[in-house]
C-alpha cells in the first residue's frame, strides 16, 4: 500500500530482544499553493491531495467557487505528491485567502501552517548525546507518568507528556487535549525551572509524528518514548536528528526504530 512503509526496528518483550519490520503509517508534507505561490504545508497520509486541499481551502473560506479551480501536481523522488497548485482568478478569493493569514491547526499538527517544504528541513547538528537506559527504567517512567496523569483519569480526552533525567526523576509533566500543546508546556516548564539541560526522556501517551521529534531536537532531549506508534517521517527525522526513538512502549513491550546504541539490551 502506498500509504504504508516497512521499517526495520529491535523489539523488546519478556527479557528478550527480536529484530523486526513494522509497517508504519507514511507521513509527508503536502504543500498547498494557490495560483503558483505558496500558501501553507499540512502533514498527511499521501493520497487523496486535491480533496484535502479542497476541504481545508472550503474549511477556511480561501476560495469562493471551486467550479472555477484548475489543480496541477509535483511529486518528490518517492512519487509521492508533495505539492498541490490550485489555479483560480483572484476575483475567486475570497476572506480567508485576503486575511494572508497562515494556517495552523493548533491542538494536532505543529507544522501545518508553514509556507514552505523547505522550512521542515533540520538546520541544526544531530545530537551526540550519550545518554543510556534500559527499558526496565523507561517502564518505570511510564508508570511514573501514568500516576500524575489527573485529567486523563477523569475526562479520558487528554494527551499526557512527561521529562525525565538520566536517573529516571520526574522533571514535568503536562496534559493537553493537543499532544503538541503538551509538548510545548513541558518544555516551557523545564525552561522556567531552569532544569531543560537535565531532560533526557520524554514520554508521550499517543503517537509520534515528525512535528513531536523536531520539538524534542530544538529541546535537545535525546530520547522519545511513546505509548503508540510513530510515523515515517518521525523515524526518518528521529534517524536524521541523532535521536532514539521508541513506540509501542506498553505492557512491557517497546520497539526501537532508531538510535539503539542508548538502549543498554540494544546496545552493540
Amino acid at each position: 500500500m502506498k500509504d504504508i512503509s516497512e521499517y526495520d526496528a529491535y523489539k523488546f518483550e519478556k527479557g528478550s530482544v527480536t529484530k523486526v519490520t513494522d509497517p508504519l503509517s507514511i507521513e509527508s508534507p503536502l504543500q498547498i499553493s494557490i495560483n503558483g505561490e505558496s500558501f501553507t504545508v499540512v502533514m498527511q497520509t499521501p493520497g487523496d491531495e486535491q480533496l484535502l486541499a479542497t476541504g481545508l481551502l472550503y474549511a477556511e473560506n480561501v476560495i469562493s467557487d471551486f467550479n472555477q479551480v484548475k489543480c496541477s501536481f509535483k511529486e518528490d523522488d518517492h512519487g509521492f505528491i508533495n505539492e498541490v497548485n490550485l489555479t483560480t482568478p483572484t476575483s475567486n478569493l475570497a476572506d480567508g485567502y485576503l486575511s494572508s493569514r497562515s494556517l495552523l491547526s493548533v491542538s494536532s499538527c505543529g507544522i501545518c501552517g508553514k509556507k514552505e517544504i523547505e522550512e521542515l528541513l533540520p538546520k541544526e547538528e544531530k545530537l551526540t548525546s550519550s545518554t543510556t537506559l534500559s527499558f526496565t527504567s523507561l517502564f518505570q517512567m511510564f508508570e511514573t507518568m501514568n500516576q500524575h496523569q489527573n485529567a486523563f483519569k477523569i475526562t479520558g480526552g487528554c494527551h499526557g507528556i512527561a521529562a525525565f533525567d538520566n536517573e529516571g526523576n520526574l522533571l514535568s509533566i503536562k496534559e493537553d487535549i493537543g499532544r503538541h500543546n503538551a509538548l510545548d508546556k513541558v518544555v516551557g516548564d523545564l525552561i522556567s525551572k531552569q532544569l531543560i539541560k537535565k531532560a533526557t526522556v520524554l514520554t508521550l501517551s499517543g503517537r509520534v509524528s515528525y512535528e513531536m521529534v523536531s520539538k524534542a531536537f530544538r529541546a535537545k532531549i535525546p530520547v522519545i518514548a511513546a505509548v503508540s506508534a510513530p510515523s515515517s517521517l518521525a523515524v526518518d527525522f528521529a534517524k536524521e536528528y541523532g535521536m532514539t526513538l521508541i513506540g509501542f512502549s506498553r505492557n512491557e513491550k517497546g520497539t526501537c526504530y532508531s538510535g539503539i546504541n542508548r538502549l543498554d539490551e540494544l546496545k552493540k
